[in-house]
């Protein structure tokens, strides 16, 4: 991957794969400077209301911002980083405990798409690429689903190849979840969106679950 930022954002803790563990910038979101304590990082800055966790002493660059506030912390992170001319954007510890953070961060993958940016989601048992208007290789995973979803009102012009349920120029729309769980037949699937921004979603599958 060329160079980019990484997002520690407040989700639940996990660790990280190591080809993500080698970024050009790190920002961490309030709790997330604990979360990069654990992953053994150091962020360039840590930025926040501090509403669940306490404000690091003598630690690094720290940006304090208001409770009451439009952005969220990891929004404002995306901000930051696209400021600072990353078009690669990698947030991990993005899902998991609450379910309107875990959303608010799709939307957040969702904006920074808008702008030109990729951006990749990392949490527990689930990973998620975001882009708009090119083609994507997913490689396969063993005991993992792949899903595909429109996070604008359509998604024009989606080939989905490799899999068990392929389309060819087909659109998604972001009210009924056709693109859910999937599978691979080849090593790679080729996922391609024209217009709209997509979402790409693994997830492990439970111990005994198939699709």
């Amino acid at each position: 991957m060329d160079q980019f930022c990484l997002i520690i954002s407040g989700g639940e803790f996990e660790e990280i794969p190591d080809r993500y563990r080698d970024p050009h910038h790190i920002i961490a979101c309030d709790r997330g400077w604990q979360y990069a304590e654990k992953l053994r990082l150091k962020p360039d800055l840590v930025v926040g209301d501090f509403d669940s966790a306490p404000v690091p002493e003598s630690y690094v660059p720290v940006l304090q911002v208001p409770s009451e506030k439009d952005d969220t912390d990891t929004m404002l992170a995306a901000r930051r980083a696209l400021t600072l001319g990353y078009r690669h954007i990698v947030i991990c510890c993005a899902f998991g405990g609450r379910m309107d953070h875990t959303f608010a961060n799709i939307q957040t993958g969702a904006f920074l798409a808008a702008r030109g940016a990729d951006c990749v989601l990392l949490g527990k048992n689930t990973e998620a690429e975001i882009f708009t208007d090119q083609a994507r290789l997913i490689e396969r995973r063993d005991g993992w689903s792949l899903s595909v979803f429109s996070l604008t009102d359509e998604c024009l012009g989606v080939t989905i190849r490799g899999t068990a349920y392929e389309c060819e120029d087909a659109a998604l729309t972001n009210a009924f979840p056709l693109g859910v769980s999937n599978r691979w037949t080849r090593d790679f699937a080729e996922i391609t969106v024209k217009r709209g921004i997509l979402m790409v979603m693994r997830s492990r599958l439970e111990k005994g679950e198939h699709i």
